[in-house]
């Protein structure tokens, strides 16, 4: 009887673990669905992003879907660099890390949108992407 009391809290344990990885399985297949339209797209725990041609899309998953949805063209962005912990990453940092890992998207009319990412090598690969798709649009509107 008192063994298996001990074993008790171990069975809650697994039960709750099971009960997590159900949970993120749901949100990572609703996250497959809705990147489907994006040329390029990216999930982790905070956040999901997709880029389909000068378009950004990120919200927050969970399991019935993205919530808090922003849209922003490219267009409209005029700087774009990576923090982490609120201080910016210079460029030539290889890999950043830190608590809070954002890419800052800052536009014209003075609003600044922050992006969230678990992993720093991850953001700096998009930052890298989006200088990349910022610098075509400059060139083919000049």
């Amino acid at each position: 009887m008192e063994r298996g009391l001990l074993w008790l809290p171990l069975l809650a344990v697994f039960i709750g673990l099971a009960w997590a990885g159900w949970h993120e399985f749901q949100k990572v297949q609703a996250y497959e669905a809705w990147a489907t339209e994006f040329d390029r797209s990216k999930y982790d725990i905070r956040s999901m992003l997709g880029q389909r041609g000068d378009e950004l899309t990120w919200g927050r998953p969970t399991r019935q879907g993205p919530i808090d949805l922003t849209t922003l063209s490219l267009h409209q962005v005029t700087t774009l660099q990576l923090e982490i912990n609120g201080a910016t990453v210079p460029v030539d940092q290889a890999s950043p890390t830190g608590k809070s890992v954002e890419l800052a998207l800052a536009t014209a009319s003075g609003e600044t949108y922050r992006i969230p990412f678990t992993d720093g090598d991850l953001a700096r690969r998009w930052e890298k992407a989006l200088h990349q798709s910022l610098q075509a649009l400059k060139s083919a509107s000049a």
